[in-house]
């Protein structure tokens, strides 16, 4: 059964409620039942008129998630690489020096997640499952430990 919109119409709406990778984008043309000829020839267009953008998508929703997530580096590039985006882009948006972003990141996940008291070794092997570097997760527990101290 065909859509009643044509693929170009479908992907504009898809694009207009969110912004997506061009394999994304394909890949929900395609289980809608376009046609590959007319899957092509939308994403084409789209393009052209620069409403898909891969490049400028990625590193947009990267510094998006980098900026107002708790997640790290490599939680972001992981969700990126599942909406699509090929790795190598992904790459190009990750900063130099991420290691002050990664500790208060880590640092948030964990006045989320414990208290100062709790288990310093079930904090650091959850940070450590959720990819924050071995390096980030002991320089965070040290200064979550440090500032439960404070506190008393």
């Amino acid at each position: 059964m065909k859509p009643n919109k044509t693929a170009l119409m479908y992907a504009t709406d898809l694009l207009y409620r969110q912004e997506q990778s061009e394999q994304h984008l394909r890949e929900k043309l395609v289980r809608k039942g376009y046609e590959e000829d007319e899957t092509e020839a939308a994403l084409s267009r789209l393009k052209e008129l620069h409403y898909l953008d891969d490049g400028r998508a990625c590193a947009h929703q990267f510094e998006r998630l980098y900026q107002d997530s708790h997640k790290s580096v490599r939680q972001i590039c992981l969700k990126l690489a599942q909406r699509g985006f090929p790795r190598s882009m992904i790459k190009e948006c990750v900063p130099q020096d991420i290691f002050e972003r990664e500790q208060e990141a880590a640092l948030r996940t964990l006045q989320i997640k414990y208290k100062p008291s709790a288990d310093p070794q079930k904090m650091l092997a959850s940070l450590y499952r959720q990819g924050f570097d071995v390096s980030v997760c002991r320089a965070a527990v040290a200064a979550f430990g440090e500032a439960g101290l404070d506190d008393e």
